[in-house]
């Protein structure tokens, strides 16, 4: 039901959010959902078009969120990368089914409607605060920093010119 590209794509955003609005790489991103590099450079272009994320071009670029975790739901992922298609009409065209579903398709679009339902009421902030001892995509209980961007940002804070002290 949720194809490989979407798991993927879902992977991505949670490892953007787990560095709390610190920008990640494409490559970064590849190596911490193991995702290929070239596949996940395509995905992260639809989820920038889509709205899902932004880009940033630059010594401290790489991908951020375009809305906060909280704000961000699995629903908007799934829409930016594979809207569900619910069934509403017979998928076989009979056409004594009309407007009716048989019983097979009602009962695959209830679970349809309910998988939507979830995801619609799911943020990302959701799966990340999820009480127990495992993180999404994280080997440490805390939230894993890419340390090369925040090093580069602390540096870069620490650069106003120091006054010398003269004796």
């Amino acid at each position: 039901m949720i194809s490989q590209t979407l798991e993927y794509a879902l992977r991505a955003v949670v490892t953007i959010a787990q560095h709390e609005g610190h920008s990640c790489t494409a490559s970064q991103i590849s190596e911490i959902t193991r995702v290929p590099a070239p596949y996940l450079s395509k995905l992260m272009q639809r989820l920038v078009r889509t709205g899902v994320v932004y880009s940033q071009r630059g010594l401290h670029g790489g991908f951020v969120l375009a809305q906060q975790p909280n704000e961000l739901t699995i629903w908007n992922v799934v829409d930016a990368v594979e809207p569900f298609k619910r069934i509403t009409e017979c998928p076989l065209g009979i056409s004594s089914h009309d407007s009716t579903l048989c019983p097979l398709h009602r009962r695959l679009d209830r679970a349809m409607e309910m998988v939507e339902e979830m995801f619609r009421s799911t943020t990302i902030a959701d799966v990340l605060a999820e009480p127990g001892a495992v993180t999404p995509l994280c080997q440490e209980k805390k939230t894993f920093m890419i340390q090369a961007n925040i090093e580069a940002l602390k540096r870069t804070s620490n650069t106003s010119p120091k006054k010398s002290k003269k004796k």
